[in-house]
């Protein structure tokens, strides 16, 4: 089981795991161990989700998703397989809570008239400058 919020809990029996051998340094032992931990998780058919937060990862994260609606989560960063597992999990976890609060609507605003005069203040001491450097007509 993953808590991921008070509201989002994902049961391990949504998750699947495959095990393959790591790429990488690790002498003898890489040729061996299967410590690479490859996790899919359908996020399409998932009921641990709600509509509203499924929709925002399903949007946010559509390039990681498979054609069948699975994430797939890989790690390979230690050298023991319940570490990978953990690290999956972890990123799973994070990739969730970074979309579980909705974005702000943006209000649009109109520019105040002080920062108008500021902008038109600028555009004039530039031009100028601008005008100080041409020779002038007639020397």
């Amino acid at each position: 089981m993953i808590t991921v919020s008070a509201r989002i809990t994902i049961p391990e029996s949504e998750l699947r795991f495959t095990f393959s051998r790591s790429s990488g340094p690790g002498g003898q032992n890489v040729n061996k161990v299967s410590s690479k931990a490859t996790m899919h998780w359908n996020a399409v058919e998932s009921p641990s989700l709600p509509d509203d937060v499924k929709q925002r990862f399903l949007t946010t994260y559509k390039s990681k998703l498979t054609t069948l609606g699975e994430v797939v989560i890989v790690s390979q960063e230690s050298r023991d397989q319940p570490k990978n597992i953990q690290i999956c999990l972890d990123k799973l976890r994070g990739m969730i809570l970074e979309i579980l609060v909705p974005p702000k609507k943006r209000r649009p605003t109109k520019p105040t008239k002080g920062s108008k005069v500021r902008r038109l203040d600028a555009k004039k001491g530039r031009s100028q400058t601008k005008q100080n450097r041409r020779p002038i007509k007639g020397e």
